[in-house]
């Protein structure tokens, strides 16, 4: 299968769906409990026929649907095909999606050896010292973020330095930095723009607004 690229995904217009980080995300606005159980057990029965199983969470006031083709690493016209469908399904439903509600946060972390630390946090996030895949710290559960680590020099002084990396829909990234700046933040760096845009707090800690756009 054939991973798509950022250009493809926007190309193939899925008004209701979002590539944040490396899969797809959409929330459905279903209002109630029953209404997201019937659209949850439709997605079900949808996924079961097309023989794709998406990554589903159920709230009383919203439905959280992921794609990603695992076998892949990465979203193939499988993914495209069933994100389709499903925002069809949920139409004839009557509910609508929210495009710039969902989001994904990731923990980076800097070390200038990935391999002498990351079985400890691999072990301290998802008890596995084993759940490390390249620079990634991954649990397949997906009870905890995403820990990746960022290559630094080399240093003598035990130091820890973690940033938030929080990824928006590339449309409501400029909204989202407008929020944080408002609320008495800085735009620190924003050369690489809309890719990822560092921002601080009144502190000086420092996270970053990321999107797909120009990776």
């Amino acid at each position: 299968m054939t991973i798509l690229g950022t250009r493809q995904i926007l190309d193939a217009d899925l008004r209701d769906w979002r590539k944040l980080a490396r899969a797809l995300h959409a929330r459905f606005l279903t209002g109630n409990f029953s209404t997201g159980l019937a659209l949850v057990a439709a997605i079900g029965e949808l996924a079961e026929e097309m023989d794709h199983h998406p990554d589903v969470v159920l709230t009383y006031p919203h439905v959280d649907v992921k794609l990603l083709s695992h076998d892949a690493s990465g979203i193939t016209e499988r993914d495209v095909r069933l994100a389709r469908a499903i925002s069809e399904l949920a139409s004839a439903h009557g509910i609508a999606a929210d495009p710039a509600a969902p989001a994904v946060v990731e923990l980076a972390l800097d070390t200038a050896d990935p391999t002498a630390i990351g079985p400890f946090w691999a072990a301290l996030l998802t008890g596995d010292s084993g759940a490390v895949d390249g620079d990634d710290v991954v649990d397949p559960s997906g009870r905890v973020p995403l820990l990746w680590f960022q290559h630094t020099d080399a240093h003598e002084t035990p130091r820890q330095r973690f940033h938030i990396d929080l990824w928006v829909p590339h449309d409501a990234a400029d909204a989202r930095i407008a929020a944080a700046v408002a609320a008495g933040g800085t735009v620190v760096d924003a050369t690489r723009a809309p890719s990822f845009t560092v921002l601080a707090d009144a502190e000086g800690n420092r996270a970053c607004i990321c999107t797909t756009l120009d990776r």
